[in-house]
């Protein structure tokens, strides 16, 4: 089982890496939130991962710090979330926020996010707010990768949000809202504003 990877930025997208260990390269899955201390290709990266087996397929999921892999898999303990929603549960919202609604028993923020519905926000609350309480304070990522602007960039935002769960024309809408007159805003942040117009909706 692959638990850390450590080498060379091959590529990278707002919902994946690729990494060359040795001359091997592995795709990891990722959240916004490891995306955002991702550096540029060719730049060395190293990633707490967890690896995923299922009958027909081995896939691996990073992150930046060992208190989102540990929530992560919190996540994926509770019935009906699987490692993808469980990623889109981590690109929505913060680490911090994410511990604090469910030890607060917000299951209105957490219905906000594509995929989770009332039931699943309940189960998450009751399942969880005991055992997140256990995990270690969140640790600071590294800086933010500052891609360059333009439409591709926008295409990227709106992709990242699509592959979230969100309509196409709902997340260019807010991707073009929260570039207005910025068309240089770094990747992590113009996704983490779109996010937060989404979410106010």
């Amino acid at each position: 089982m692959i638990a850390w990877l450590s080498g060379r930025i091959v590529r990278k997208s707002p919902s994946a890496v690729v990494i060359d260990v040795g001359g091997v390269g592995y795709e990891v899955a990722v959240p916004l939130s490891t995306f955002n201390g991702i550096p540029e290709p060719g730049a060395d990266v190293s990633l707490h991962v967890h690896t995923h087996v299922r009958e027909d397929s081995l896939s691996l999921f990073g992150f930046s710090t060992e208190l989102e892999k540990e929530l992560f898999e919190l996540l994926m303990g509770v019935s009906g979330i699987g490692p993808k929603l469980a990623l889109t549960v981590l690109s929505n919202l913060s680490v911090e926020n994410i511990m604090q609604s469910l030890n607060t028993a917000d299951e209105a923020a957490l219905c906000r996010i594509p995929g989770i519905g009332k039931k699943t926000a309940a189960r998450l609350c009751l399942e969880l707010k005991d055992r997140i309480a256990k995990l270690r304070p969140a640790l600071p990522t590294s800086g933010q990768y500052r891609p360059a602007g333009g439409e591709g960039q926008l295409e990227d935002a709106v992709s990242a949000l699509v592959n979230l769960g969100y309509k196409r024309q709902q997340a260019e809408d807010a991707v073009r809202t929260a570039m207005r007159g910025r068309p240089d805003v770094p990747m992590g942040e113009l996704i983490r504003e779109s996010l937060n117009l989404l979410l106010k909706r």
